[in-house]
């Protein structure tokens, strides 16, 4: 049976119910169960919670770019094997996005204001990767997913020791973006400029430091 295709204004229409589906709805039914479903709670001081609170904000607006880029990169994809691969991708990291909003419901936090402008955002830069390129859009995803990698490493550590259901969460987080990050390389993406990394690495300083407060 052939596949459907799509029109333009369908695939439109596809990529706004998925805005709403990450941005303004509750982050509900993910593929796998969040990690931290059967670790107990832990007595965190007020000062702890706020903290906790303020790097799980940071990630799950990681976790909002994340669905974003890969969105963005498969709505222009050259390949219906690199489209169906990103949305592959982006399903794996609405696991993550459903994790990280229900740690910060755990911690009575809200999640970033500024959501909606880091998910439009993100996805015209994805758009933009895959304009030039199926590899260089593969490119992306490598360079992307070691930066998230290298943030939560950051937070990892920066965790009160206590907070064993945060840290659960982190690892596998970690796991699986390493994973997106090894396949993309074995897709053929291409490796960035230093320039292009170091461009990459701003903005992504920019979206933490905010995200952390608002």
């Amino acid at each position: 049976m052939p596949l459907r295709r799509y029109s333009f204004l369908d695939q439109c229409l596809g990529e706004l119910q998925h805005f709403v589906k990450s941005v303004v709805l509750t982050a509900k039914n993910p593929i796998m169960e969040t990690p931290a479903h059967e670790v107990d709670e832990s007595t965190l001081s007020a000062k702890e919670s706020k903290h906790v609170a303020g790097l799980m904000r940071v990630d799950h607006t990681g976790e909002i770019c994340a669905q974003a880029l890969y969105r963005g990169q498969a709505f222009v994809a050259k390949s219906i094997e690199t489209k169906a691969r990103l949305h592959h991708a982006a399903e794996e990291e609405y696991n993550h996005l459903s994790w990280c909003e229900g740690r910060l419901e755990d911690l009575d936090a809200r999640k970033s204001l500024l959501n909606p402008l880091w998910y439009i955002g993100s996805f015209a830069i994805g758009a933009t990767a895959g304009l030039i390129s199926d590899k260089i859009s593969y490119g992306f995803v490598i360079e992307t997913e070691k930066q998230v990698m290298r943030h939560l490493e950051a937070h990892l550590s920066e965790l009160p020791v206590q907070d064993e259901k945060s840290r659960v969460i982190l690892t596998q987080m970690y796991k699986d973006e390493k994973e997106h990050a090894d396949k993309a390389k074995l897709a053929g993406g291409a490796e960035f400029p230093l320039w292009a990394k170091l461009v990459m690495k701003a903005q992504s300083k920019v979206m933490t430091s905010l995200a952390y407060r608002i």
